[in-house]
């Protein structure tokens, strides 16, 4: 049986990674602005976070998500998808087993996973229970410190063997470079930096989605 949502993880081109805006106190305004310029997924993203405030954003963001009809997906904790009610589990290369996770999730949850080289990526690729998969980081980002970046190599190769999964270019990706990553060959992009820090995050979100959407 299709899951209700790979249909929506098919069509996704702007994924967002961003910390729950404790300091800011906008987390709900953010998502608004940028689920309605084009942002498809959205992700909490913040280490170190007791399980019970990562809960009460999840709850801010799933709110969101269901207001914009765009995907949640939580970081890691396959438990707190169950409770958010998430959309997708992502996990990373030391994370629990996609398999295992699986067991957690149930059927219908999105799983994605992180792949740091060519031969994660296609290895990721062919696990059943992984739904779509990252690539990266393509820049050093502080995000990720002290993970090599991978460059747009791996990126050129993997375009080229046209997977069939959705896979994400994903690390240091922002508007002076979004041109290279999509020349390289990737349509879909993780961004963090280019919208938490944006003055307008409304408007970078709208610029971003539209040369995604332009580039096929």
């Amino acid at each position: 049986m299709t899951k209700p949502s790979l249909a929506a993880m098919a069509t996704a081109r702007l994924y967002l990674c961003t910390d729950s805006r404790r300091e800011r106190g906008d987390l709900a305004d953010f998502l608004d602005a940028v689920l309605a310029n084009g942002v498809d997924i959205v992700q909490l993203r913040e280490k170190n976070l007791e399980a019970a405030d990562e809960l009460a954003a999840l709850e801010v963001m799933a709110d969101a998500c269901r207001r914009h009809a765009r995907l949640l997906a939580v970081n890691d904790r396959a438990d707190l998808a169950v409770a958010a009610g998430a959309d997708v589990l992502h996990l990373g290369q030391r994370d629990l087993a996609p398999a295992t996770a699986r067991r957690i999730v149930g059927p219908d949850v999105l799983i994605g996973l992180s792949s740091h080289s060519v031969e994660q990526a296609r290895a990721a690729a062919a696990v059943s229970e992984v739904d779509y998969f990252c690539l990266g980081p393509i820049w050093a980002t502080p995000t990720k410190p002290g993970r090599p970046h991978t460059g747009l190599a791996p990126v050129a190769t993997l375009a080229a063997e046209e997977v069939a999964r959705p896979w994400f270019g994903i690390g240091g990706i922002d508007e002076s470079n979004l041109d290279l990553v999509l020349e390289a060959g990737a349509r879909r992009v993780v961004v963090v930096r280019v919208l938490t820090e944006a003055a307008d995050p409304a408007a970078v979100a709208a610029r971003l989605a539209g040369r995604l959407t332009a580039a096929g």
